[in-house]
């Protein structure tokens, strides 16, 4: 591929990537509410999540969900719908006294557990399915020395690298925030609180786009 085209991707690619969003938000909460590891293992779950959208995109995804289009809108809505249901648990994790399977600041959870709704997230995400619908598609050219193929997995591999290292130390200061404001078992339950509350906030903000 061009290194100049690879250039000017990666560099607005950056510029997305680091645009607060769902992938952010969950990634902070797991910081702020169950610490660095936990944060460290949501930010594994959310490439892996974009690693599946550029196998899928590299195998024709991305041209089907053009062809059809009311396929976006809905998995923007199933996106939506799974953040809520996530602020929904950790609400309600707290109002019964701080357990419960989805508290993201009564303590750890599995690693399992972290991975799937990490994973989840990312697959979720409209921003990432419009990543590989609107930007790749621009750098992708049908005469390269790659085929399309080939053109739009390496790509996504670049993209999933920006989102390691951006979403790294997103992840590593929001731990190093959540264990400043929540030494007390009381701030942790206003930090889970408040994570859930924006969570929320995201969710319906994704519902309306």
């Amino acid at each position: 591929m061009d290194p100049h085209a690879l250039l000017l991707f990666l560099g607005v690619d950056v510029l997305l990537v680091c645009t607060p969003g769902p992938d952010w938000l969950h990634i902070a909460a797991r910081g702020l509410g169950q610490g660095r590891r936990a944060a460290l293992t949501a930010v594994t779950g959310v490439c892996a999540g974009y690693a599946v959208h550029t196998l899928l995109s590299a195998a024709g995804l991305a041209a089907a969900l053009r062809a059809v289009p009311a396929l976006l809108p809905a998995l923007r809505l199933a996106g939506a719908g799974y953040l809520a249901l996530l602020a929904a648990g950790m609400l309600l994790a707290l109002r019964r006294g701080g357990t419960g399977p989805a508290v993201a600041a009564a303590g750890p959870q599995p690693t399992r557990t972290v991975l799937r709704q990490s994973l989840l997230t990312a697959l979720l995400n409209p921003k990432g399915l419009l990543l590989y619908l609107s930007l790749v598609p621009q750098f992708v050219t049908p005469d390269g020395s790659l085929p399309v193929g080939g053109q739009v997995a390496a790509l996504g591999a670049l993209n999933v690298l920006c989102c390691a290292a951006v979403y790294s130390a997103v992840a590593v200061g929001a731990a190093r925030l959540g264990g400043r404001l929540g030494s007390t078992p009381a701030a942790a339950r206003r930090l889970s609180a408040v994570s859930a509350v924006l969570l929320l906030a995201v969710a319906g903000v994704t519902a309306a786009a």
